[in-house]
């Protein structure tokens, strides 16, 4: 292979998405670490693609040559560190047992990305029936394998993908158009679409991704060895004000200015240098620039030949549409395909942990979950098809799914299950959740433009928002402009497995408004303490945990193409789909539904007068309004039976 090229990186960008997943962990090498180094070597290569572009690719080849191996191969772009034929990674493959077992491991810098050349795009778009020379990420892929399978000695002709987060996105690309020697394929929290992942949920922007930005948005057209971006400097570990003085969105243009002339402040506030905040803020709406992007609506292209194991997390705020999404998508089209799904109580990533106890924000699972699935199932999965049998007899199940309620595992030949019933439940007078409709009636609440509802009761400034997904949500119940609705004390275990639909009929004074639902895990007054953890102004005794919720910006109730305005008071469908859950409501507690308008900041504030592009929105455009729910409103959850 050619030489190595010297890089050095920091550790942060692994901090941003891969929080805790110790495989990405990157450190000097001490005497109390060196296992990579003692049994793999390590070369670094620039791969040509089809279109003469150069992508730096580092390889992990085990020491013993007395035998074949597999290849496991993940393309990032958060930089395959450490570079240098000297700096070795700690951990390799998805996980220590096959780090352990032995793999030809790979690492590759996308196109555009640090030692990388060429120019970066964002979620690049496929191009189907490509010309010669045309490339995506599917074509690098491939043009990548098919040199590693030519090239790399020892290797057994079989190759295997994984990734988390954004590397995870990449994995689902290796499927789409599959070279032949692709077997495996395992893309964990995936992005799926960025128009309902990470920066936006059914329209809405999510504002507390709002330093990211820059990370995906300045531009570079050659390689290099240190960061080109910068963070915004908030100054401030109070995020609700910062933003809530930031004003409109266009205000926050000038962190996105990055060439200036002689050192001074742009003249044109409304400039903006950084090309993911442009794309944001020059599409509101999901036009072709998104559409293009997806990668959902190519699940079709997945042949039967690359078997994949789809993995999630029930609580990732990040990525938990792209999963579920991606897993549908396949199972919808490749009616011969290996397709199997793994979701457990994580956040974003955290099934690639080493540590022993397993919470979420401040509710505590139980321990081991991640080893647990490291040990019997990853390393089952990308064993089975790279060196055993790689026939359909995996011995895994179709869906193996955590049950977050009862806190245990469940094997599935479907998901959801096959003994499911739909089921509406209705948002009734006095605040019941009723199996009933009963009588029609209004509920109204203020929105207040200068006090929205808060995502979290802390005051913090964070970088991508996560615990919040399992905060109790007592603050928010106690409030005025979030409307609350529960059933009576269970008498008998209650489970969701699915998705879930609100089938909300609402009205405004405005002619714009975001509604937001939340389903809640109302605990008795009894639950064990089992968290010593636990934030210390909080109890279990009442936690209401934060099962789902979602978001939908009104304008989008119809289209998500066409936005359209409320007629001021009049009253109107508005359904929003949640993402599936599988939990299990138990004897002794209450299932609690909460609607409001405002969720501030984790999505950005709705003006609540129609414009048509809220990022460029003015102060004067934000109007307090009244909100109506209407009594016939209903839930409609996946029950199992």
């Amino acid at each position: 292979m050619k030489k190595s090229i010297q890089l050095a990186f920091s550790s942060l960008i692994c901090i941003i998405f891969l929080f805790n997943c110790n495989k990405e962990t990157v450190k000097k090498i001490d005497k109390k670490d060196t296992y990579v180094q003692e049994n793999y070597d390590k070369e670094e290569v620039n791969i040509t693609m089809r279109d003469g572009t150069r992508l730096h690719t580092v390889v992990y080849s085990p020491k013993n040559k007395s035998k074949t191996y597999p290849i496991l191969l993940q393309r990032t772009p958060y930089s395959c560190r450490p570079y240098g034929k000297d700096s070795y990674k700690t951990r390799i493959s998805p996980n220590k047992h096959l780090m352990k077992q032995g793999n030809i491991v790979v690492y590759q810098d996308v196109r555009g990305r640090w030692m990388s050349e060429g120019v970066y795009d964002n979620m690049r778009a496929y191009i189907p029936n490509k010309k010669e020379n045309q490339s995506d990420e599917a074509s690098d892929t491939y043009d990548t394998i098919d040199w590693l399978i030519k090239n790399v000695d020892n290797n057994n002709g079989k190759v295997g993908t994984w990734g988390i987060s954004y590397p995870g996105h990449y994995a689902t690309v290796s499927t789409i158009d599959a070279h032949p020697a692709l077997k495996a394929a395992s893309p964990q929290a995936c992005i799926g679409d960025f128009f309902f992942d990470d920066f936006r949920h059914n329209g809405a922007f999510l504002l507390s991704y709002f330093r990211a930005i820059s990370l995906f948005g300045k531009y570079k057209d050659t390689p290099t060895d240190s960061a080109w971006y910068s963070f915004p400097k908030m100054n401030t570990q109070d995020q609700y004000q910062f933003f809530l003085d930031a004003g409109p969105l266009k205000n926050l243009n000038k962190y996105f200015q990055y060439e200036t002339v002689d050192g001074n402040k742009p003249v044109n506030p409304n400039r903006i240098d950084d090309f993911f905040w442009k794309e944001i803020s020059e599409h509101p709406n999901y036009d072709s620039v998104w559409q293009s992007k997806g990668i959902i609506q190519h699940m079709n292209k997945v042949p039967s030949s690359v078997a994949t194991m789809i993995v999630g997390g029930w609580f990732d705020a990040e990525d938990l549409y792209g999963p579920l999404e991606t897993y549908k998508g396949i199972e919808k089209h490749g009616k011969e395909n290996y397709n199997t799904m793994v979701f457990g109580p994580w956040d974003h990533g955290r099934w690639a942990s080493s540590g022993v106890r397993n919470a979420v924000g401040n509710y505590y699972f139980g321990d081991s979950i991640s080893i647990k699935f490291q040990k019997e199932i990853e390393t089952k999965f990308f064993n089975h098809f790279l060196k055993g049998k790689g026939d359909k007899n995996s011995g895994l199940p179709e869906a193996y799914v955590y049950d977050t309620g009862r806190k245990d595992w469940k094997s599935y030949d479907s998901w959801p299950p096959k003994n499911i019933v739909k089921q509406d439940w209705y948002l009734s007078e006095n605040g019941e959740l009723t199996s009933n409709k009963k009588n029609t009636s209004k509920i109204n609440f203020i929105s207040d433009v200068k006090r929205p509802v808060p995502y979290s009761e802390d005051i913090k400034t964070v970088f991508t928002p996560r615990k919040y997904m399992t905060d109790d949500q007592r603050f928010a119940a106690r409030r005025p402009d979030v409307l609350v609705f529960e059933t009576d004390i269970l008498t008998e275990d209650f489970t969701l497995a699915g998705d879930i639909l609100a089938k909300l009929k609402v009205a405004t004074t405005g002619t714009a408004a975001d509604w937001i639902v939340k389903v809640i895990d109302v605990h008795p007054a009894d639950a064990e303490e089992n968290n010593d953890k636990l934030q210390g102004h909080l109890k279990m005794s009442n936690y209401h945990l934060m099962v789902r919720s979602e978001v939908l910006r009104g304008r989008f109730r119809n289209s998500f193409e066409t936005p359209e305005p409320f007629t001021p008071n009049r009253k109107t469908k508005v359904n929003i789909k949640l993402q599936d859950v599988f939990h299990t409501f138990k004897k002794g507690h209450k299932l609690q539904v909460q609607v409001q308008s405002t969720w501030f900041p984790l999505i950005d504030l709705n003006p609540q007068t129609y414009v048509d592009n809220i990022f460029k929105a003015d102060k004067e455009d934000f109007k307090t309004q009244t909100h109506t729910v209407f009594t016939d409103s209903s839930i409609q959850f996946s029950i199992l039976k």
